[in-house]
């Protein structure tokens, strides 16, 4: 059976000193004002972050939470190879799904994190 590991999320612009285990950043563009080197980071996965399009139409608008939670994951089962990348460092180890909005509640990291969960938690035994 496959271990579960820990899959936290963490703005960029907080301190991340005590983040252990694999840092991936989830963006889809570099976070403003933060330094490569500051992130020390383990893999910067864009391309599964949303698409421009829905990221564009959901604008961190609470309201439209629900619904970009479902177009989101419809864009993850449509990109069943940025996900197995993600899944491949939750296998490893714990990891920390890094991002930039300021919202905490409401964004991509959020959803990632439920999803590669479900799967992890879903997979057959090998």
């Amino acid at each position: 059976m496959t271990a579960i590991h820990a899959i936290r999320i963490a703005r960029v612009y907080d301190d991340l000193e005590g983040i252990s285990g694999a840092r991936v950043l989830v963006d889809g563009v570099w976070p403003r004002g933060v330094s490569r080197e500051g992130l020390q980071l383990d893999d910067w996965i864009r391309e599964v972050a949303p698409s421009t399009a829905l990221r564009k139409w959901f604008g961190h608008d609470p309201a439209r939470w629900t619904e970009f939670r479902d177009r989101y994951r419809a864009e993850l089962a449509d990109n069943p190879e940025a996900v197995a990348r993600c899944l491949d460092w939750c296998r490893a180890g714990p990891v920390a799904l890094l991002f930039g909005a300021k919202d905490r509640d409401h964004n991509q990291a959020v959803v990632l994190r439920d999803h590669l969960r479900a799967s992890l938690h879903g997979e057959m035994p090998s």
